[in-house]
């Protein structure tokens, strides 16, 4: 079990006692105590990177420490911690991003590597690990628990089982097993999900959970099989069930889904919310550089009218005691310190970010550079697919000419990732479907060598022009794509075979653009700055083919093929029924 531990706690004890001068005295600050709700006038006294001592109204020294911070008046408050993250999904690597988070404030991540674990098995989870190594922040490892999302009903380029799960618990930061998303497997109590629990439980892990839109007594179930929390929840009614469970309901605000209004207008009228945590599950670099990190989340939960006090404990203690880490999340004594200084308890902007009691931000920026490491799995190439033609793409239908009846995906909206499964007539002629309004193609293509694929018609995308693809598709992150024209599809299929992976854009046959994703076809080397120069390049290109409603339009694609969220979609194996997990035929007979 990870536990954060001082040097020597004998140390620690004499400078709490007075006995010895602190390594650091923080004064002039107003303490932000997540254990009363308080905000109190306060200095902090740290030793080897744990808090000593708060000393309550002492406003003046001597200070009996080696170095002395002033404070000038400002809020202090623990760091941050992410109780759910894919750092994949930020298209950098671990070590890119914590250079742009750590200025807001963020100290500690829960990240889930499922989405290289799913391309690369468990060498994607050891490098996400270790490339953490030495940063000025911690990169908790939740152990992917369902890698594919759903067996029998998509290939990935792994599978994990029991004794993958025992053997990543050695890593020396892996603390949970991440979000158990078959959810149909656990409230039934199949053998794979619970031999995966139970080996989990054995090594001490928590159990993250995944749960969204379970309900009753199927929550009851998936409580009872061992997962604790969710940060699947999207609705009011939903969020107040789950609190009333016990479950630990993590309120996400993400570059593609935004929950924390909804979330809150179902809860704020409880009396105690100690299980309501915050997460950004998905946060493109973008958002990342001017928005924020979780300081972003924390603010929007204070704008929709929670106590700012509230809401960082939410964002701090509250995700330590989920995640079952002691000494962490509070500026207390025996706590790690880990703090931000602020001027303004609303917006939550870092002025100063200390991490083990060393100043590692200040006004925005790193204290120093964090240092570039190579590793031999950023120069694998990802895409074991052979070149494709325009005949990969073309559905033959039943009749050469006349109707058929086609089960079709269809977006609730052009910003929502909930399609339902449609049955709809539509005109075939001279051997080929003729789509109807607001529908397009949409092609799953295994890349991992194993020779499945899947065709399909969707609605309510948003494409209008051209074809989309992505290697970037959750989470068996196959290759994806929403296309017209065959030889469009074919054109972007080759583009991103060729290239190792990424996304692209296609127009009458020619490259409009393509984000190249090097790493397991997910992330790049290049830093924030640099990537998000290239994403907007690809964003405004695929704004001009139609997907303009999403703020995001590289975000639509992501989640086409992921069998997991309600209520259809489409993998490299068919069309899933998400609900009962059960494949849906293409054409009714």
């Amino acid at each position: 079990m990870y536990k954060l531990k001082p040097k020597n706690k004998k140390e620690l004890l004499k400078a709490a006692m007075g006995k010895i001068p602190a390594d650091l005295a923080v004064k002039n600050c107003q303490w932000v105590n997540v254990f009363t709700g308080e905000i109190l006038p306060a200095v902090i006294y740290v030793k080897d990177g744990f808090v000593a001592h708060v000393e309550i109204n002492e406003l003046d020294g001597p200070y009996h420490a080696e170095d002395v911070f002033d404070g000038e008046g400002r809020y202090l408050i623990p760091g941050f911690i992410d109780a759910h993250v894919h750092i994949e999904s930020s298209m950098m690597i671990p070590r890119n991003i914590a250079k742009v988070i750590v200025p807001h404030g963020t100290t500690t991540i829960l990240h889930d590597p499922h989405e290289l674990a799913n391309v690369y098995g468990m060498d994607g989870v050891k490098y996400m690990h270790d490339n953490a190594e030495g940063l000025p922040m911690r990169q908790l490892l939740d152990i992917p628990s369902c890698v594919p999302a759903v067996p029998g009903c998509e290939n990935a380029g792994a599978e994990f089982y029991a004794p993958e799960i025992r053997e990543l618990a050695k890593l020396e930061r892996a603390v949970g097993l991440a979000e158990v998303m078959d959810f149909f497997g656990v409230m039934h109590g199949d053998d794979r999900m619970m031999d995966i629990i139970e080996a989990a439980e054995e090594a001490g892990l928590y159990l993250q959970g995944h749960a969204p839109g379970v309900s009753g007594r199927n929550l009851s179930a998936y409580l009872c099989g061992g997962p604790y929390t969710c940060h699947e929840t999207r609705g009011s009614e939903e969020a107040l069930e789950k609190l009333r469970m016990g479950m630990y309901v993590d309120a996400r605000e993400s570059s593609i889904t935004k929950n924390i209004e909804a979330i809150w207008d179902g809860v704020k009228g409880c009396t105690y919310f100690d299980t309501l945590t915050f997460c950004t599950d998905d946060r493109e670099s973008d958002d990342l550089l001017h928005e924020g990190h979780m300081n972003a989340v924390v603010r929007k939960a204070i704008s929709c009218g929670m106590d700012p006090v509230a809401a960082v404990k939410s964002a701090t203690i509250n995700v330590a005691r989920e995640i079952g880490v002691p000494h962490l999340g509070a500026v207390a004594p025996g706590y790690v310190a880990d703090m931000v200084l602020t001027k303004n308890l609303t917006t939550l902007w870092a002025d100063v970010v200390f991490y083990e009691g060393k100043i590692v931000a200040k006004d925005g920026k790193l204290a120093e550079p964090i240092a570039n490491l190579d590793f031999e799995i950023e120069t694998r190439n990802a895409m074991n697919l052979a070149p494709v033609t325009e005949e990969d793409f073309i559905i033959v239908p039943p009749v050469e000419n006349g109707t058929v009846t086609v089960n079709i995906m269809e977006y609730q909206t052009k910003d929502s990732s909930v399609t339902d499964r449609k049955t709809v007539k539509l005109p075939v002629e001279n051997g080929q479907i003729v789509l109807g309004e607001e529908m397009a193609y949409v092609a799953v293509l295994n890349r991992y060598g194993k020779g499945t694929k899947a065709l399909g018609i969707v609605k309510n995308f948003g494409l209008e022009v051209g074809a989309v693809a992505s290697t970037v598709s959750h989470d068996s992150h196959n290759l994806t794509m929403v296309y017209f024209d065959p030889k469009d599809a074919m054109v972007a299929a080759n583009e991103l075979i060729a290239c190792g992976g990424g996304m692209t854009a296609v127009k009458d046959g020619e490259v409009l653009n393509t984000l190249r994703l090097e790493v397991g076809g997910l992330m790049t080397k290049l830093d924030a700055e640099e990537l998000t120069v290239e994403a907007a390049k690809m964003k405004e290109i695929e704004r001009g083919m139609g997907i303009t409603v999403p703020v995001n339009p590289l975000l639509r694609i992501v989640s086409l093929a992921l069998p997991v969220v309600p209520y259809v979609k489409l993998t490299d194996l068919g069309m899933v029924d998400t609900t009962n997990q059960t494949m849906i035929p293409l054409f009714v007979e």
